[in-house]
């Protein structure tokens, strides 16, 4: 089962990344995370993972200010399910408490929504961390709060107070951003004023809401379900066999495992290393036969048989048949 401390990768990271002009590649390496990570089905996270690849996306971008530019950029063509959510609620409590339940969908954190007479206090607690995260980090998630009400309302919201205990700098950029300084405290905050917490949502929709709330709950409820590194292996192996680099030890270092990681995954899920190259390898042989003109010897290296002999002997042993006779057989 998948740790209770990971959660879901979104897929429109990537979408994002470009359209900040940074290279997702770039940013997986720097975190040592698997080069595949943004293309995975069912890509999950720790705590001190998501930190490292927060860390290299600071790295990469080299902007103090990059938190702002993330959520600016942040539009309902790339961004979360939980800021549709949110943007579809009445008012910023609602629309806040919503995230609150959602939040560990997109972050190893949870968001403590605290109502009182005059105000509502927004707190960040980070699951499962040994480490502080990013100062960066940090500083994104207290301007999306923000970039929320504001885009939601039309308003230009500002907070009451907002705490950090390491202020993002340069402080006074951020000031303007926030409209007050962001001082230091305890925990990552946010306290809006009672009118604006109340200040009506131009984005409301209850309907919208209505449809997006079982696909949140079913998402939550598939955290602990099973990861597949076969899957996870095969989509390396449909990238790298052409290049002729598909063995284990490159396959694992592309995901981020040892070797010995590598197979004992695998044969936790009743597979091995050999058993995926030789699935992949089948598969692509018969599109190959079915759907292209390739020539037997071309087809071999495109599967990373250093010779076509190694590919006949081993198309045998798969389907006790030739590639000749299998082309023939399909047109």
């Amino acid at each position: 089962m998948a740790r209770s401390n990971e959660f879901p990768v979104e897929p429109r990271w990537r979408a994002l990344l470009e359209d900040l002009g940074v290279r997702p590649a770039n940013v997986l390496r720097r975190a040592r995370l698997p080069e595949d990570l943004l293309t995975q089905a069912d890509a999950r996270l720790g705590t001190e993972e998501y930190f490292r690849f927060w860390a290299g996306l600071e790295a990469e971008i080299g902007d103090p200010m990059f938190p702002v530019r993330l959520v600016e950029a942040a539009t309902a063509e790339v961004f979360l399910p939980p800021l549709f959510a949110a943007l579809c609620s009445p008012n910023l409590i609602v629309g806040a408490e919503r995230i609150s339940r959602y939040k560990r969908l997109v972050a190893p954190m949870a968001l403590h929504v605290e109502g009182r007479r005059d105000t509502l206090s927004l707190t960040f607690e980070w699951l499962d961390a040994t480490s502080a995260p990013p100062r960066s980090l940090v500083a994104m998630e207290l301007a999306f709060l923000v970039r929320l009400a504001r885009l939601a309302t039309r308003e230009p919201v500002r907070p009451w107070k907002v705490t950090a205990p390491l202020p993002p700098e340069p402080a006074r950029e951020y000031e303007r951003y926030f409209g007050v300084p962001v001082q230091r405290g305890r925990a990552a905050s946010l306290v809006f004023s009672r009118e604006d917490a109340e200040r009506p949502f131009l984005t409301a929709n209850e309907s919208m809401w209505n449809l997006f709330e079982p696909e949140l709950r079913r998402r939550l409820a598939e955290l602990d379900a099973d990861a597949t590194v076969a899957d996870r292996v095969r989509a390396v192996l449909l990238e790298s066999l052409p290049s002729g680099q598909a063995s284990m030890e490159e396959v694992a270092s592309r995901l981020a495992l040892s070797k010995r990681t590598l197979q004992r995954r695998l044969g936790a899920e009743g597979t091995s290393y050999q058993a995926q190259l030789n699935q992949t390898r089948e598969s692509l042989a018969r599109h190959y036969l079915a759907k292209t003109e390739l020539t037997c010897t071309e087809i071999s290296f495109l599967l990373g048989y250093e010779e076509p002999n190694s590919f006949f002997r081993a198309f045998h042993d798969w389907t006790g048949d030739t590639p000749e006779r299998v082309r023939q057989a399909v047109q």
